[in-house]
């Protein structure tokens, strides 16, 4: 029996917004209530239209609804791609009233984000997203932007969106590997704040791995409060919100060296939690234990457990230094002191952090 319909709430002030959370949501939930105008211009892509759009489309009686179809992956995550959705706005002539959705995953939801910020200096958006990591984490926060060739999200904006619907029916068409990607955000969530969470991730993993409905919601609920009381503190990521990227700047690196799409986003990220749990323990900041505890779980979510064959240490420290939570050219990066306890730590070419890197490129 799937869970009834949840709400929550991003606290924003004037630009506070909803989650709302349940089966069976496209099609019937009226989503007229959060646009501006008339027009709706739905953004999606060529895996998610044949399967969404149409229902889509039916939460917004009365309102005149364009689509836009972008190809699938994150290698398209770039200017060019990022063209179509304006083009299609400009040819359709729609207005500074019109509202964006975003129907799709990560991909798409930063695309449409970064396209509304952009448009007539700013428009609406709307975000439904249809994978698990786009549901748990991408969609919430207001994060927008696209990829450059020498780093990942480098050029975007912040641009919350009007509300986020997630629908998780949608999970039910999802590829296994997608599945193991978006876990990697979840577990992220337990990792960094909650270990009440981790605890119930690690006695429902194998829930969430089949996809029960129960298991889903309640993982999801409890990843959006997370990231929803971050961001209320901190939207534009001056200070605490950083600790939502623990692994991620490993990741990026990763993701950057194999080719955006190689490997998919939580994929990296699951591997990047690894590094940052070791180099956490080499530091001593981490106990072993619960380093073993960590692992053991990314493992079950079926994430790698090393990196991109050929990668070196180097490769690393190059594209580690492109990347946003540095400053004045100093490496920031999230590591654990305990389990549900992160922290911001500088590095300044630690003998640990060489350790790390050396021990995960020889293991590949």
């Amino acid at each position: 029996m799937h869970s009834p319909r949840q709400e929550l709430r991003v606290d924003l002030g004037e630009r506070s917004y909803p989650i709302v959370i349940g089966p069976s949501l496209l099609g019937r939930e009226d989503l007229t209530p959060y646009v501006a105008g008339e027009q709706v211009m739905i953004v999606s892509n060529e895996t998610v239209a044949p399967l969404y759009l149409e229902a889509a489309k039916a939460c917004f009686p009365g309102k005149t609804v364009d689509a836009v179809v972008l190809p699938d992956g994150e290698k398209y995550k770039d200017w060019q791609t990022l063209n179509l959705i304006f083009d299609a706005l400009l040819e359709r002539r729609h207005s500074r009233k019109t509202t964006l959705v975003a129907l799709g995953g990560g991909v798409v939801g930063d695309m449409t984000g970064f396209a509304a910020a952009s448009y007539q200096r700013g428009v609406r958006f709307i975000q439904i997203p249809t994978t698990l990591l786009s549901q748990v984490d991408s969609s919430v926060g207001g994060k927008t932007g696209i990829n450059h060739p020498l780093g990942k999200n480098m050029i975007g904006a912040f641009h919350q969106p009007e509300v986020v619907l997630i629908d998780t029916d949608t999970l039910s068409t999802l590829p296994d590997r997608e599945v193991s990607a978006g876990l990697a955000e979840v577990i992220k969530y337990g990792l960094i704040q909650d270990v009440g969470f981790l605890a119930w991730l690690e006695e429902n993993i194998d829930c969430l791995i089949a996809l029960d409905g129960d298991a889903l919601a309640e993982a999801i609920y409890r990843s959006c409060a997370c990231k929803a009381g971050v961001v209320a503190k901190d939207e534009r990521e001056g200070g605490l919100r950083a600790i939502l990227n623990l692994g991620h700047t490993f990741g990026h690196a990763i993701e950057t060296y194999a080719g955006y799409g190689t490997w998919l986003h939580g994929e990296a990220v699951g591997a990047g939690m690894l590094m940052a749990a070791d180099l956490s323990v080499r530091l001593g900041r981490l106990d072993e234990e619960s380093r073993d505890r960590a692992r053991a779980l990314i493992l079950k979510a079926r994430l790698p457990e090393s990196v991109p064959a050929g990668m070196e240490p180097d490769d690393f420290r190059q594209l580690m230094a492109v990347d946003k939570k540095n400053v004045d050219g100093t490496l920031r990066l999230v590591l654990l002191d305990a389990l549900g306890d992160a922290v911001i730590v500088s590095d300044e070419g630690s003998p640990a952090l060489a350790e790390t890197l050396q021990y995960f490129c020889q293991s590949s």
